[in-house]
């Protein structure tokens, strides 16, 4: 698709190098998911369990008390599903209780709660609506809040959290109409006026847009005389002079989203209002999620655990032949995968959320992880639940309501969690980012032997420090622990856990090998093989689940807290998650990527038009893509703060 005559035009490898420069190049403190990825399994980065400081439990416990009664008295989800908006008195109730504060720390007016109690706050406020989660989410995970408490200066602090932490809802706007997830293209602009800067532009997809009232927006700043350059982030005033909300979208799922669409004419933002220096907006992007993608798959927890309970609750009530339709199998065998999965999934956020809290470990890739993973499996386990209740999971909580069953809003359950697989990166995005990440020692080392571009003396260099790298590497990944009986015995208690960690160990190194080979096999192809870096990452998502679960399982033993149950789901997820494993071996090699290649092909040449004939094409007319030529608004503002 060309670009519109306003917006950059960019090649294929100019956005890779814009994309390599925002990430965060350097490891200073070890990973386990990094490590799991190289074939090394290190247990020890994570097991014994990491513990919460006991004031950062009795402070989280105590608000934790106070949102359940709030979500129990004052929401009405059936209202939001219904209006298709949150009303303003839960959002100033929310507000009141420091909800938009849990992050930021009490000397500006926060809760300061933990990454771990933060996600277990918005996993239940979730489970009453998600659309007040995402709210919650969007404005102290990606907007304002967290940039700011990385990057941002004092007097920023000092200005802006204070409002964050109990009145002003932020947003965070990168998104363009044609720009998603190759931000070299990125159309805004910042034009430097002095101690001003001067943002022209269309921003799509802004969460919280609607009611915000400071903005995270990322902007391409010209290179000129004083002035790097580059994609900048700013903070800016929502109800600035210029600032218009256009659209207010609607979506199949979150119905209560304040999405939109927001246009930037002409309006000056301070210079004291830029967050770190010119072009390093990409990387503030990229360092914010680190941790702020752990939000979403808490939520995928809660949604979890509500299908768990109405699964049990409903395939013990309904009856079919004679028995609860729980223990026909073909339905009891969706309620184990529910229960085993979320359990699962709880020991992959939460481990991972109190390393984000310890700051010991670097958990960029274990974040990446959870977010993928959560968002898959959420939905995996909201579809079940569909089919579990049959022709009553098709019909919405109101129809039941009006004939006198009770109001179950599965199907809308599995429209909210759908956009999980796109929000915050998609699916598709995640495996190229997290692949990307898990072969960066090789690409450390033998980068140079595969670009196009260095000479043939780097390419010498490269080959004599690879020689070493991998004379000393690849020895390693023959024979390990998980090849001795009685490795990891200590999780041999209710259940024996210790073979699964043991498989973990030996698939680790055989992922390992598998990435050597293909990288040895394609070499500059590499990036091309999106299909097979793919299975590669969810290869690895699987085995840091099932590493996950079981620590956790032993950790809940140790604290007295269901062990011997937690013991037995870590048993069962991990026998799922095995098949699922060799399965995704077996597709490495052998797979239709070639032959997929060939016929998207000729889809796109028009090879198989005959083959969409005989249907009506319900879509209207109109643009693929809307225009989003900078200029003045010619629609109403729609923007609707809340005080």
């Amino acid at each position: 698709m060309s670009a519109t005559p306003h917006q950059p035009t960019v090649t294929e490898r100019e956005a890779r190098q814009v994309a390599e420069a925002a990430r965060e190049q350097d490891w200073r403190k070890p990973s386990f998911a990094k490590e799991l990825f190289l074939g090394r399994f290190r247990l020890d980065l994570i097991h014994p369990h990491p513990m919460p400081a006991e004031d950062d439990v009795q402070r989280g416990e105590e608000f934790l008390a106070k949102l359940r009664d709030f979500c129990e008295t004052k929401i009405d989800p059936a209202r939001i599903e219904r209006e298709a908006q949150i009303p303003d008195e839960v959002i100033d109730g929310l507000k009141d209780l420091g909800a938009l504060g849990m992050k930021i720390d009490t000397k500006y007016g926060g809760l300061g709660l933990t990454q771990v109690y933060y996600n277990k706050a918005l996993a239940l406020v979730g489970s009453a609506n998600p659309a007040i989660g995402a709210l919650l989410s969007a404005h102290q995970s990606i907007g304002v809040p967290q940039p700011l408490k990385l990057f941002g200066t004092q007097e920023q602090k000092d200005v802006f959290l204070p409002r964050c932490a109990r009145t002003d809802i932020s947003a965070f706007l990168l998104t363009e109409p044609d720009v998603g997830s190759d931000p070299a293209r990125l159309a805004t602009t910042a034009v430097p006026d002095g101690d001003e800067y001067v943002l022209d532009g269309v921003k799509l997809w802004t969460t919280n847009g609607v009611v915000a009232d400071l903005l995270v927006v990322m902007a391409r700043v010209p290179k000129s005389e004083g002035h790097k350059g580059g994609i900048t982030a700013f903070v800016v005033e929502a109800g600035s002079e210029g600032v218009t909300v256009e659209n207010r979208n609607a979506f199949m799922g979150l119905r209560g989203l304040e999405n939109g669409v927001t246009r930037f004419h002409q309006v000056r933002v301070p210079a004291a209002n830029r967050i770190g220096p010119e072009g390093a907006g990409l990387k503030i992007a990229l360092t914010t999620l680190n941790t702020g993608r752990l939000s979403l798959p808490a939520m995928c927890v809660g949604a979890g655990k509500w299908c768990l309970k109405i699964a049990r609750e409903w395939s013990a009530a309904r009856e079919q032949w004679g028995k609860p339709v729980a223990f026909h199998e073909a339905v009891g065998s969706k309620i184990s995968f529910i229960a085993a999965t979320t359990f699962a999934l709880e020991a992959v956020v939460d481990l991972s959320s109190q390393m984000a809290d310890e700051n010991r470990n670097d958990i960029r890739i274990e974040a990446a992880l959870a977010k993928l993973y959560g968002s898959e499996m959420g939905c995996l386990m909201a579809d079940e639940l569909v089919q579990i209740r049959g022709g009553r999971g098709f019909e919405t909580a109101e129809s039941l309501a009006a004939r006198g069953e009770r109001a179950v809003p599965a199907e809308q359950i599995l429209r909210d969690l759908r956009i999980n697989r796109i929000f915050e990166g998609s699916t598709e995005i995640m495996h190229l980012l997290i692949a990307r990440e898990a072969v960066d020692a090789h690409l450390s080392v033998a980068g140079d032997l595969i670009d196009p571009d260095k000479s043939l003396s780097d390419k010498a260099k490269a080959g004599a420090n690879a020689g070493v790298f991998y004379a000393k590497w690849l020895p390693k990944l023959v024979a390990g622990p998980g090849q001795l009986p009685r490795s990891y015995g200590e999780f041999n208690r209710h259940v024996d856990l210790s073979p699964h960690l043991r498989y973990v160990e030996r698939n680790a190194r055989k992922l390992a090998r598998s990435t050597f080979y293909a990288m040895s096999r394609w070499q500059g192809r590499m990036e091309t093989k999106q299909g097979f870096l793919g299975r590669i990452v969810d290869i690895g998502a699987e085995l840091f689940a099932m590493s996950a679960a079981c620590v956790r399982a032993e950790h809940l033993r140790l604290t007295g807290q269901h062990g011997r149950e937690a013991y037995q789901l870590a048993d069962a997820f991990c026998r799922q998650s095995r098949i699922r494993v060799d399965e995704l071996f077996g597709r490495l090699w052998s797979n239709t990527d070639d032959l997929d290649r060939k016929v998207v092909k000729g889809v796109l040449a028009g090879t198989y038009e005959w083959l969409e004939q005989g249907v009506i094409d319900p879509s209207g007319e109109g643009p693929w893509i809307a225009d989003a030529t900078p200029g003045p608004s010619r629609k109403e503002n729609v923007h609707r703060p809340i005080r």
